[in-house]
């Protein structure tokens, strides 16, 4: 018996693209009743071969940046042998096409049907054009039937932006055209989007799965208790996938109790779309191979790093005509092992360790916030909502009450000495009432 299939398909009328031959591939796959998530590695490092090699093929006939980059590099002809010869083709950095909406462009302005942008905060903006035939077709060709168990009968709540990114309306198409899910696109805290309004909608319709960030399900169950709706009653969730900033996996557990269901994280980006997704073992990331190419640098010499090394994670996507990403330094840091899941699936694993301007240096060592708030979050009584304040390499953690009678100085105390153990770093610990919640990307850290 077949598994999950498309609930709805496009045409896109007069159009033919290098991606149309790897139709062939994956109907194939589904005739045979499989996906890519359990192909023998072989087989899947064929087909990223072949589909490296025609879009590297796609961005030489198409755009002057790309091919002048690769003739740089000594390329005569738009082709590898193998995977590992990716290597030699130069990386895509995040300035060169800041600002910039055409550099990448490889298809006519007219082709392109939406536009998306990141957020700017780190400069100016990074425009990313789809053509509709990115969005509906080749986007939706590979299927990941055993990390998305969604059917038509559920029904999706999208707690995500809709406007500029990629998630909200990311999202909704996977939901509505891959699993004929019914959405409610709750956006995020924004004019039409209050949360008592949002909640409301959950509770009427009985959403079972919610997609969202770590900070705005926090909120959304907090806020749950003051409109009088009991989560696992009035709403009762079967999936929450977390997406949009990252959290460490004590956090997700802290989420998981309090909304009663499994909660897994999703990790993509405006610029490269789907990366990795997490199965039920949460033990990483599982890399969307049918989407990505996946590797390991090292910052500073910009080599390949092989599995297990922690370094930069770089991206080439492999189903994108109007604008592919061709070894896109991410600015994430993260290390990739070999699958042994439990779950069968035998995508490469990604351990995500933040990005890379976010480590805390305390003493001589490094830290990510993730295992800061990893720890943190270890004291039950310390509540979701917190701050890492770094002052001439001095840390301070401005944390909440969550649910204790213990006065703000017990739980400062214990606080701090859980840290102490945990990390062997002396730090200061305040209690607060009012660390401020926000609609947008939480702001945990802050540095001097």
């Amino acid at each position: 018996m077949k598994g999950q299939t498309h609930k709805m398909t496009v045409s896109i009328d007069q159009h033919s693209s290098h991606l149309e031959q790897f139709k062939d591939f994956y109907e194939q796959l589904d005739d045979e009743g499989k996906t890519i998530e359990k192909l023998p590695r072989h087989q899947v490092e064929e087909y990223q071969l072949k589909a490296v090699n025609a879009t590297l093929n796609h961005v030489w006939e198409h755009n002057e940046y790309y091919r002048s980059r690769l003739e740089e590099a000594g390329f005569q002809d738009p082709e590898i042998d193998n995977l590992t010869q990716l290597s030699k083709v130069p990386q895509l950095k995040k300035d060169v096409i800041r600002g910039d909406k055409g550099k990448l462009l490889c298809v006519e302005p007219k082709e392109i049907g939406q536009v998306h942008l990141t957020s700017g905060t780190s400069g100016k903006p990074i425009y990313t054009s789809y053509t509709l035939a990115d969005q509906y077709v080749y986007d939706l060709l590979p299927k990941y039937e055993e990390l998305f168990k969604e059917k038509e009968e559920d029904i999706t709540a999208i707690a995500l932006p809709y406007e500029f990114a990629l998630p909200g309306l990311g999202f909704q198409r996977l939901f509505q055209f891959a699993f004929g899910t019914t959405v409610l696109s709750l956006g995020k805290g924004g004019y039409m989007a209050p949360v008592d309004k949002s909640l409301e909608l959950m509770k009427e319709y009985q959403a079972t799965v919610l997609t969202t960030t770590p900070s705005y399900a926090a909120l959304l169950a907090e806020e749950s208790e003051k409109y009088g709706i009991k989560i696992g009653e009035d709403i009762r969730l079967k999936k929450i996938w977390l997406t949009g900033e990252g959290c460490s996996s004590t956090f997700r557990e802290r989420l998981e109790k309090w909304w009663g269901c499994e909660v897994s994280f999703f990790y993509g980006s405006t610029e490269c779309g789907v990366i990795g997704v997490e199965c039920s073992n949460h033990k990483g990331y599982h890399i969307m191979e049918g989407h990505v190419k996946v590797e390991i640098v090292d910052p500073a010499s910009e080599e390949v790093l092989p599995y297990g090394k922690t370094g930069e994670i770089v991206v080439t996507t492999l189903l994108r005509e109007g604008m592919p990403m061709v070894r896109y330094r991410t600015g994430d840091l993260g290390k990739l092992t070999q699958s042994i899941c439990e779950c069968g699936i035998n995508m490469d694993v990604l351990e995500l360790r933040g990005r890379q301007e976010h480590m805390l240096r305390l003493g001589a060592e490094d830290y990510s916030p993730f295992l800061i708030e990893h720890f943190l979050m270890e004291v039950p009584e310390a509540g979701l909502w917190y701050h890492l304040k770094l002052e001439q390499g001095n840390l301070t953690i401005e944390a909440e009450k969550f649910r204790t009678n213990l006065s703000k100085r017990q739980l400062a105390a214990k606080i701090k000495k859980h840290m102490a153990d945990r990390i062997g770093v002396e730090c200061k610990v305040v209690i607060r009432d009012d660390i401020p919640r926000t609609f947008g990307k939480a702001t945990r850290v802050f540095t001097d």
